[in-house]
């Protein structure tokens, strides 16, 4: 469904940005929010439940209706983006609606939180499946697309923003298959942010913090809606506008970074750095190097806690 209009001004006045799983929570928002500074908008989403199970076309076309009521331009995309046919269809959705393709946002998932006790492999599969699969198949051919592009001489300006999560930078207890998958997605912006730079791809990830399905029932108290006249902090709008800017084309050079965006707050992540180091220059024994690290660790910072641990 579309509605053609005359172009309007915006910080991403004419992108065409695809965004997956954008029928609620986060997702949504962020259409929106693209759509609200000029963008045309792909919208996808399977319209399953908080744990990947049934399905409806219906919450993707609610945001497309919502769009073009507000003036703008969207379609859905009901493809599984887990699946090469689905991930594919997402970028000849885009380019067969609006001719091009300038911006991905990688946001779909799911839980089936378990301790590791009680993890049972669908259940890892699952999320691996939905988060990590879910951003490797866009990202494979959104930069294919962007690559045919640089060989036929039109040179993009293109934007990937990645969806990681606190769990992935620090653990989570209960989220063994999600954390890992969501720490294996920093992994893949870092190699995807080297790897696309000649096509003119500039590729970032977001860790978020936002009142979604998924969180109001891991962190209820945490994601509690405030009172009336208070500022909603953990509202998914208040997340969107540096998704939006790094989908611009005001975003050049931003590459390979990682950000924490909650409330008010935008934290660039500096991750995995060498910290205090001994090199003696020859093999210890074992006690040996326990008694480095002691020393070593003495010296080091403390780790992040991990969420949710005693």
């Amino acid at each position: 469904m579309t509605a053609p209009i005359a172009r309007r001004a915006g910080l991403c006045a004419d992108r065409v940005v695809a965004v997956t799983g954008a029928g609620r929570g986060l997702g949504r928002d962020h259409a929106l929010a693209f759509a609200a500074e000029g963008a045309r908008v792909v919208v996808n989403d399977l319209g399953v439940g908080p744990d990947g199970d049934g399905g409806s076309a219906g919450p993707a076309r609610e945001v497309v209706d919502e769009i073009v009521a507000a003036g703008g331009e969207a379609v859905v995309h009901g493809g599984d983006i887990a699946t090469a046919e689905g991930a594919a269809s997402l970028v000849t959705t885009a380019v067969d609606a609006f001719g091009r393709l300038d911006t991905l946002v990688n946001n779909a998932g799911f839980l089936r939180d378990r301790m590791l006790v009680n993890l049972d492999e669908d259940d890892w599969d699952a999320v691996m499946r939905v988060h990590l699969r879910g951003h490797f198949l866009p990202l494979k051919h959104a930069a294919a697309h962007w690559r045919a592009e640089t060989k036929a001489g039109r040179a993009p300006v293109a934007r990937v923003i990645n969806t990681s999560s606190g769990a992935g930078l620090l653990g989570s207890v209960g989220q063994g298959n999600y954390a890992a998958a969501k720490a294996g997605i920093v992994a893949l912006t870092l190699v995807a942010a080297a790897e696309l730079g000649r096509y003119g791809v500039c590729v970032n990830a977001l860790a978020p913090a936002a009142r979604t399905r998924m969180t109001e029932r891991t962190f209820a108290e945490t994601m509690a809606a405030p009172g009336a006249g208070e500022f909603d902090a953990m509202a998914p709008a208040n997340v969107s506008p540096l998704v939006v800017w790094l989908g611009s084309a005001a975003s050049e050079g931003v590459t390979g970074r990682v950000f924490e965006a909650e409330a008010g707050r935008i934290t660039v992540m500096e991750g995995w750095r060498p910290g205090p180091t001994d090199d003696r220059g020859a093999r210890r024994s074992p006690a040996e190097a326990g008694e480095t690290v002691r020393r070593l660790l003495a010296d080091a910072e403390e780790p992040g806690r991990v969420y949710g641990a005693s």
